[in-house]
């Protein structure tokens, strides 16, 4: 297998590049790629792949959240890939269920990890790895892209940022959702997150039950709170206790599925992947392993015991 890394110049504070070839350098099998742009990504994967269609091919995403979900937009769209990380952002989100940074910053580690296939969002037209999510979540997401290379509020404390600033205008969203079919809410809430993996933030952890490769999304809805109420249940939301948490139990509304529809009013916001989209209708579907990870560790939460899938996805 060959591997690519695919470099977020911006990343790691601009040393990101650096780091990379340092660990890379003279390596047989090893090349990297240097894109400006998320769409420059995908597009540069999709020739590289289809350069040498009986290749082998393995995407490292080298940068953060963004970065991983550009690379991954890539790599589905090619059938001779499969990715991982080399971690060079502030959240990391998705990797922590695997061991964190410190399993994706070691390029011995990466060469040798097995790709596993996972699930994951056709949200529209886009593809989301780990979570898809609005009301005050996507008010944070956007707050955390127009702070995030700013001093002091910025970098790791873009989140508390956008928590701050969400917590001022972005209390009450109103929306509608169906799950499979189902109507599951209608009028205001105060958050509500679609996820395949578990973090969002950098640090909390919106779906502590969600499996990798269980061919279902987590769907956890927060209904409105009083900012000092919000603000006392912050820290259990964080750690995700939350759905076992008794104080939660009459604002919490959750339950998994596989396809997901959401009405909004117009300047509806959602955030996949920590990219902030504009809408007010949007249909996310689970895809199941439909992509193909490479980790040196299984996840915390195991891998699920459904029947293996193949790299499209289907059943075997």
């Amino acid at each position: 297998m060959k591997h690519v890394f695919v470099v977020n110049p911006t990343a790691g504070k601009g040393k990101g590049l650096a780091a990379v070839r340092e660990q890379v350098k003279d390596r047989p099998g090893c090349e990297i790629l240097l894109p400006g742009s998320a769409q420059e990504t995908v597009e540069m994967i999709r020739q590289r792949a289809e350069a040498a269609p009986e290749e082998e091919l393995c995407f490292v995403a080298c940068g953060g959240d963004g970065t991983v979900n550009a690379v991954a937009n890539g790599v589905l769209s090619v059938d001779n890939a499969c990715m991982t990380v080399f971690a060079l952002g502030s959240g990391n989100d998705y990797i922590k269920v695997f061991g964190g940074k410190s399993r994706f910053t070691d390029v011995e580690t990466i060469l040798r990890a097995e790709p596993h296939p996972v699930d994951v969002l056709r949200v529209n037209d886009r593809w989301c790895v780990n979570a898809f999510h609005f009301g005050l979540d996507s008010a944070v997401a956007k707050t955390m892209n127009e702070v995030k290379e700013k001093a002091v509020i910025g970098g790791r404390n873009a989140y508390p940022t956008g928590v701050a600033k969400a917590l001022i205008f972005s209390m009450r969203t109103p929306c509608s959702i169906r799950v499979d079919g189902e109507e599951f809410h209608s009028g205001d809430m105060l958050l509500c997150t679609v996820a395949c993996g578990e973090y969002v933030g950098g640090s909390y952890r919106c779906a502590p039950r969600s499996i990798l490769d269980d061919g279902l999304a987590e769907i956890c809805l927060v209904k409105p709170v009083s900012r000092l109420r919000f603000l006392t249940l912050m820290n259990a939301y964080k750690t995700g206790q939350h759905l076992t948490d008794p104080r939660f139990t009459e604002l919490i509304q959750y339950r998994r599925g596989r396809v997901i529809e959401v009405e909004g009013d117009p300047g509806f916001i959602v955030s996949l992947d920590g990219e902030v989209v504009e809408g007010t209708s949007f249909r996310a579907e689970v895809v199941p392993g439909r992509l193909r990870f490479a980790a040196a560790d299984p996840p915390t939460n195991g891998w699920s015991a459904a029947a293996p899938v193949t790299a499209a996805g289907e059943t075997v």
